[in-house]
């Protein structure tokens, strides 16, 4: 069994950029229930709303950074959502380690991680030409068409229980409104984006971010 770090409530710290996916632990530090507080960061400038270095506070340089109680800092948003999710289980927003349902989270939160949130996030290159754009996209609709699939008949990834992998897909899949990118061919898709996005953790952390007014 692993051993969780002992639960505190004095707050958290999640280092953010507006719509970016640290957007995806927000939605699960609400979700969860967490105190938590909020530092902005200027990704290109490297420094965060108080002024302070980011490279001093997460040295890859960029968002998520999850400064906990201890002040040791957590990165990479498919650890720090299952951290969260494993230090509240009362949330209900990660099965237990062990069981095989957790290990097809864990696939699942891989498959956001590798498959929607990098092959999305390659077309924020400024220097993408328009024929590697146009394979990207031929890459985007192919991982599409497998998660349409993996969605048919049930609400959510892990079907019908909401767990911090949804949270993942919303997060990454929102970026489809910022490429144009029409969800239409893709309807389960399409309706599991408007089931995750009225949830009101979803809802609370996009009017945070100033994502929706």
């Amino acid at each position: 069994p692993v051993q969780l770090a002992e639960r505190k409530d004095t707050h958290m710290k999640l280092y953010y950029s507006p719509g970016a996916c640290s957007m995806v632990p927000h939605i699960v530090l609400r979700e969860a229930g967490y105190e938590f507080d909020l530092e902005k960061v200027d990704i290109p400038g490297k420094k965060t709303e108080k002024g302070d270095d980011f490279w001093k506070i997460n040295p890859k340089g960029y968002v998520p950074a999850l400064k906990l109680d201890s002040g040791e800092v957590l990165t990479e948003v498919g650890v720090v959502i299952q951290y969260l999710a494993d230090n509240k289980p009362e949330s209900g927003l990660a099965p237990k380690f062990g069981t095989m349902e957790r290990y097809h989270l864990m696939e699942a939160v891989n498959f956001a991680a590798s498959e929607i949130h990098k092959q999305i996030g390659a077309l924020f290159n400024p220097k993408m030409t328009p024929e590697m754009k146009e394979v990207q996209l031929g890459v985007i609709g192919r991982r599409f068409n497998a998660l349409e699939q993996a969605l048919e008949g049930r609400p959510y990834i892990m079907g019908d229980k909401y767990s911090v992998a949804d949270a993942y897909l919303f997060g990454v899949l929102n970026w489809t409104h910022v490429f144009k990118i029409d969800l239409g061919k893709w309807p389960n898709i399409k309706a599991f984006m408007a089931r995750v996005g009225a949830r009101p953790a979803v809802q609370e952390t996009m009017k945070a971010e100033g994502l929706i007014k």
